[in-house]
């Protein structure tokens, strides 16, 4: 087992084997068939909004939920699904997609976060969808 010296020193590790994707490039991936999932609390998520036909899975279940194996699988969890972690300012979900890529599951994270998100222009929608469900993309009908 790894011991780091500091949490940077923990970020820059996991940072080191991550795909990391600007907003944009995140955006076309999931226009690709990636999936966003979205790791915030709820009070995160409500406060800054919500990326439409992101999956909401806040960090402490996120292994069991995306693990295609996993008995506590979400639907969404299929084996060869790549995921897309995002958080508020693109630091956890560094953490959170590593982590996934450990255990096998396909995954990246956006830098900037949802902040990034928001500030390159895509589309963010009032918060506060429901732990484990699809946000809503009030332009397209249910996501």
């Amino acid at each position: 087992m790894s011991t780091f010296a500091s949490v940077e020193a923990l970020l820059a590790h996991a940072r080191a084997g991550l795909d990391r994707l600007v907003p944009s490039e995140a955006y076309e991936a999931v226009a690709a068939g990636a999936r966003l999932v979205d790791i915030r609390p709820q009070w995160q998520r409500v406060a800054d909004g919500e990326i439409p036909g992101s999956l909401v899975v806040e960090r402490n279940h996120l292994e069991w939920r995306l693990h295609p194996a996993s008995d506590a699988r979400l639907p969404q969890a299929v084996e060869g699904q790549r995921w897309i972690v995002v958080c508020t300012e693109g630091y956890t979900s560094s953490l959170a997609a590593a982590s996934l890529n450990s255990i096998g599951v396909e995954a990246a994270d956006v830098v900037g976060g949802l902040h990034a998100w928001r500030a390159a222009g895509l589309p963010v929608v009032p918060g506060g969808t429901p732990v484990e469900h699809l946000v809503h993309d009030a332009t397209r009908g249910a996501a």
